[in-house]
């Protein structure tokens, strides 16, 4: 990697330089902290806010889905490409193009004047952090060097667990003090201040100084589609107003594209957006299904979880942020603690350990069957129980992603699980349509549709176990 970076913070450079050097570096980490936390964040605001914004459009439990899926869909389908666009054409450049495409597509949104309008909004908004996100740390690591980057790393990693944990409650207060469009408006001024730190203190970096391999724009255009028309499947299965033909064909056309993709990145072999040789390793393959069958039962929970407050419970929209901050300020908390772990037990039994008891927690949840919900009885257990499952899970699977492939493939293999994990609450919140459907029929529905939804969760944290002890074969982290 070439950059023209200022020196590091040291004395021996002089104090004037040295002050420059850190106001650099500090602005840095300023910029893309800001960056990738909106991102991160735009997710769980929405999830508050989304009883708020289907009511005053009006439109149905398909409806809510897209409004949450038509972000991620962009996010889990071109994270790996937004990566390698940075690689090709510069990281800063792409950081701010993303921050550029993500703040417009924000302020359409509070603006948007329809359903159809918000939804496009918010691929577009996707489309930004698939842009943003995937550069934020990589202009971290060609920004700072080795003995720094840790730090900088963490300092990067906690703020945007804040970030997490504070970002419900804001988005509750926001929408319950105005309405559901300043739940978008608040985090606009945080956008333009990235936009103007970063364009001050990022200094241009490129992956190298000779001939790149060209892009995978037909890896990228297949797995779109493919995931487009997946999440419409899914979506639409249980909606009895649309025809059966057009769920087969539309479904026949998923198996074909995703087919399609597979041929195509094998054929593309190193070059390939998702090089499927990787999967040859029993590790990263064991590490990818429990980060999809993991991530796709907390997806669904933090899709339906606020649904289920503020509709059957009667919360309202900051009261929920504040019911669910217990989940992310645990993980923000102890994250750190976690990293060690897999050193003393080994990462094949902490990524056994960590999902069941992420299983232990859904199944708590699969107990519910009163419409009166008592929070510490019925939520507050079972939303401890899961935080410390995904503690103890979170920090050695970041590890274990990285040992289980050659060090020239760390950074693809980590972009890769990272589209995963998005990919698999993009699945779930399009399933969520068995749930959210049968809550038309009122609150005691929704609470029995949760309930079993819950279970099902159980049971994927518990194939994530499995697959974990059966597959991954390292025993300590390097």
């Amino acid at each position: 990697m070439t950059t023209a970076l200022p020196a590091p913070c040291d004395e021996s450079i002089g104090f004037q330089a040295a002050d420059e050097a850190c106001e650099h570096k500090n602005g840095v980490l300023t910029a893309t902290i800001l960056g990738s936390s909106l991102a991160f964040v735009m997710g769980s605001i929405v999830n508050v806010a989304l009883p708020s914004m289907q009511a005053d459009f009006a439109t149905d439990a398909q409806g809510a889905q897209w409004i949450i899926n038509s972000y991620l869909l962009p996010v889990g389908a071109l994270v790996l490409l937004g990566g390698a666009l940075g690689d090709h054409y510069g990281r800063k450049l792409v950081f701010q193009a993303g921050l550029i495409v993500f703040t417009l597509a924000t302020i359409a949104c509070a603006l948007a004047p329809n359903f159809a309008t918000l939804l496009a909004m918010r691929a577009i908004q996707g489309l930004g952090a698939a842009l943003l996100a995937p550069n934020s740390l990589a202009i971290i690591s060609t920004s700072f060097r080795e003995a720094e980057r840790g730090k900088a790393i963490g300092t990067w990693a906690g703020m945007g667990a804040f970030a997490g944990a504070i970002a419900p409650v804001l988005g509750g207060w926001a929408v319950d003090l105005a309405n559901w469009r300043w739940a978008f408006a608040i985090i606009i001024p945080l956008a333009i201040l990235a936009l103007v730190v970063s364009h001050r203190s990022i200094v241009e970096s490129l992956d190298g100084n000779g001939e790149r391999s060209p892009l995978d724009w037909a890896g990228a255009f297949l797995i779109t589609l493919g995931l487009a028309a997946l999440v419409w499947t899914l979506t639409a299965l249980p909606q009895t107003n649309t025809a059966n033909w057009a769920k087969w064909l539309v479904g026949s056309a998923t198996v074909a594209t995703i087919g399609l993709f597979v041929i195509v990145e094998k054929r593309k072999q190193d070059q390939a957006m998702v090089p499927l040789d990787l999967f040859n390793t029993a590790s990263f393959a064991g590490i990818s299904l429990l980060t999809l069958f993991l991530y796709a039962a907390l997806g669904g929970l933090l899709v339906l979880l606020p649904f289920l407050l503020i509709n059957a419970g009667g919360y309202s929209a900051t009261q929920t942020g504040f019911a669910i901050l217990p989940f992310p300020l645990t993980m923000a908390l102890l994250s750190r603690y976690a990293g060690g772990l897999s050193d003393r037990f080994g990462v094949r039994a902490i990524l056994t350990v960590g999902p069941a008891i992420v299983a232990v927690g859904f199944l708590y949840f699969s107990f519910l069957d009163s419409i009166q919900i008592n929070y510490w009885r019925d939520i507050f257990p079972a939303l401890m129980i899961i935080a410390l499952g995904m503690t103890a899970s979170v920090a050695p699977l970041t590890t274990a992603v990285m040992a289980s492939v050659s060090d020239e493939h760390g950074g693809i293999a980590s972009g890769i699980n990272n589209a995963i994990s998005r990919s698999a609450g993009l699945i779930a919140t399009a399933l969520l349509g068995f749930v959210l459907v049968g809550s038309d029929s009122g609150n005691g529905a929704l609470v029995a549709g949760f309930a079993n939804a819950a279970l099902v969760g159980s049971i994927l944290a518990l194939v994530s176990a499995i697959a974990a002890w059966f597959l991954i074969r390292l025993k300590t982290a390097p």
